[in-house]
């Protein structure tokens, strides 16, 4: 494999970021005038598609460059024209894994054998009457449903990155993946996938509606308020946390509110829990007393509160700020801000208006906008997908293995406030691993093991490891089960049934983690796992491209939102001739395929390719 010069260094990537395009010169910048349709083509419905979506292919990129810029903006933001979903992409397939007494689902391990030694049950199992480890059954359980959801949590990543690459609604997924960041909540902490779809179907549903209504349901939604703690939330004791989120990172932004005001807004959310998957009221937790937030005053509750937030100035610019980031620049001036806030609060909080607004805009095609975006772990992997028309993400390699190695694990997120933008996604070592990602799309690793059936990418997979290979050697539970760098004699492989040996307890905390992951993959639909179906050679063919050089410029025609400079071109052309052997292309058609992904390798692993 030929390392293209360069490739990897973060210095050429700011480099490239600090290069205007000259086609989209003509455009002025913070401009929120809307383009003419004289001035409307191809190049900017590829960057209308990159931004509003995964980016697209060439033949989608000429059905929008046909209609009209309003057009093609209302085909994205209202689905003018769109197909409905196929059922398998428009409805998740669930494994069946959830069974009934595991809701609710105590905090930590020594809680459920508490609850059990209380109650004689917990998470719909008795405790053993008589005999060793009497717990064991209900400690499998607990065991079971963490490695249970999150198994199933990772199948729900994959329905929704198969949405992200074979919707016709692809702006509705992408603005889905924005408010995921943006109302970030971590199925290591909800332990409950339940909770996390029915998240990401709110987002699915409300994305692009009025924000009133996305922001009471995310505050009524049970993955937040299992996130933020809302069952410690009661009158007498309120705890701040979801107080302060929605105020810091959700609405307003560090410095709009005072500490009192979270003091006082969390008592208006007080009694806010959830049963199962539905939101209720504790009447009996609620602090229904006078409570005064950002001048008003009352017995407020929480949607009162709500609504107070949002009558604030700064509410509806911070959010129309970080919406214009994620989909337009990073660099925003106050003008420009405060203009896109006066429209989001003018609209009444209309998420499609603002973002339309932002599409239709000069400033959207300046060149101090397009090509200047980096894109994040999941963007850059469903566009790869998408321009390689590929109907759905392969199970090789992993995408949730994929985009955690690039820092973006969907459903995953490393703190409440979401995952960072920009240049934390460029470091050297995430620059290598975006380049690994191209090379196990196009060339798989042999290597793969499947992670949704291997035990080892589980923060105690090792011990499950050890205590499976202890068990097969013959050796008791006891012995089995001790810590994972604990030495066993071989020479006792026999198992042992004696007493001394098997020591009476109430339960085996390794056991139980090893047999609940046994049941859990026994449950749990396996992930479909397959390469990606990439037909470059048909590409090319189709598209009867003769020279090294003009396949080169196919690819950068069709991949990339950063045209590479002429000497790079010439470098690739070159690369790709010695492989083929060849200056005909065609005359090489029954061996084309391999040069052809190795090119295509470097290439996208090139600075440039991670611009969007």
């Amino acid at each position: 494999m030929v390392r293209i010069e360069g490739r990897l260094q973060p210095v050429i990537l700011l480099l490239v970021l600090s290069s205007a395009l000259s086609v989209h010169a003509q455009y002025t910048v913070n401009s929120l005038v809307p383009i003419d349709a004289d001035r409307w083509g191809s190049e900017q419905a590829k960057h209308l598609l990159e931004r509003a979506g995964f980016g697209a292919t060439p033949a989608e990129i000429e059905e929008f460059a046909r209609l009209s810029p309003q057009r093609a903006v209302a085909r994205l933001v209202h689905f003018e024209s769109a197909p409905e979903l196929p059922l398998e992409l428009a409805e998740f397939e669930h494994s069946g894994v959830f069974d009934e007494g595991l809701d609710p689902f105590p905090p930590s391990r020594p809680a459920t054998t508490a609850l059990a030694a209380k109650q004689g049950h917990a998470l719909g199992v008795k405790v053993k009457p008589s005999g060793n480890r009497p717990m064991q059954p209900i400690v499998n359980k607990f065991f079971y449903w963490l490695r249970a959801s999150r198994l199933e949590t990772d199948r729900v990543v994959y329905w929704w990155a198969n949405r992200m690459v074979a919707s016709p609604r692809p702006l509705q997924e992408k603005m889905a993946l924005f408010w995921h960041g943006h109302f970030a909540t971590n199925e290591d902490k909800v332990r409950d996938y339940r909770k996390m779809h029915q998240q990401l179907t709110l987002f699915h549903r409300e994305g692009l509606g009025n924000f009133r209504d996305l922001l009471i349901g995310v505050a009524k939604d049970p993955a937040m308020l299992a996130f933020l703690d809302a069952g410690v939330n009661v009158k007498g004791s309120p705890n701040e946390n979801f107080a302060r989120e929605i105020m810091e990172l959700f609405t307003m932004g560090v410095g709009n509110y005072s500490e009192q005001d979270i003091r006082e807004a969390a008592r208006a959310f007080t009694g806010w829990n959830f049963a199962g998957l539905n939101f209720i009221v504790k009447p009996n937790e609620h602090d229904a007393t006078s409570k005064q937030v950002l001048g008003r005053k009352g017995p407020l509750d929480g949607v009162d509160v709500i609504d107070i937030i949002l009558a604030q100035e700064v509410t509806a610019t911070f959010l129309a700020t970080k919406i214009y980031r994620f989909f337009a620049r990073e660099d925003i001036g106050p003008e420009l801000a405060a203009a896109l806030g006066a429209r989001f609060r003018d609209s009444g909080y209309d998420i499609a208006d603002l973002v339309e607004t932002i599409f239709l805009s000069e400033d959207f095609y300046s060149a101090q906008t397009v090509g200047r975006h980096i894109k994040g772990p999941v963007e850059l992997v469903i566009s790869t997908y998408r321009k390689l028309e590929l109907a759905a993400a392969p199970g090789i390699p992993d995408f949730n293995v994929v985009t955690q190695a690039l820092g973006q694990r969907l459903m995953h997120p490393p703190t409440v406030a979401g995952w960072g933008e920009g240049r934390g996604w460029i470091t050297p070592g995430l620059l290598i691993e975006r380049g690994n990602f191209i090379l196990d799309t196009l060339l798989p690793n042999i290597g793969f093991v499947a992670p949704d059936r291997h035990a080892e990418g589980f923060p105690t997979g090792y011990q499950i490891l050890a205590v499976h290979k202890r068990l097969r050697d013959g050796h008791d539970m006891a012995t089995a089960t001790m810590p994972a760098d604990y030495e066993v004699d071989a020479s006792a492989g026999m198992m042992s049934m004696s007493n001394d040996v098997d020591r009476e307890e109430e339960f085996n905390t390794r056991y139980g983690s090893y047999r609940g992951w046994q049941q859990a993959i026994e449950r749990v639909k396996p992930t479909p796992r397959h390469t990606a179906r990439v037909r470059l050679t048909e590409m090319i063919t189709n598209a009867e491209l003769a020279t090294p050089r003009a396949v080169v410029d196919y690819f950068v025609d069709r991949f990339f939102a950063v045209p590479l400079e002429e000497a790079a071109r010439n470098q690739f052309a070159v690369y790709f001739e010695e492989l083929i052997g060849s200056s005909d292309v065609l005359a090489a058609r029954s061996f084309l395929e391999e040069p052809l992904r190795m090119l295509l390798h470097g290439m996208l692993s090139r600075p440039e390719y991670q611009l969007g």
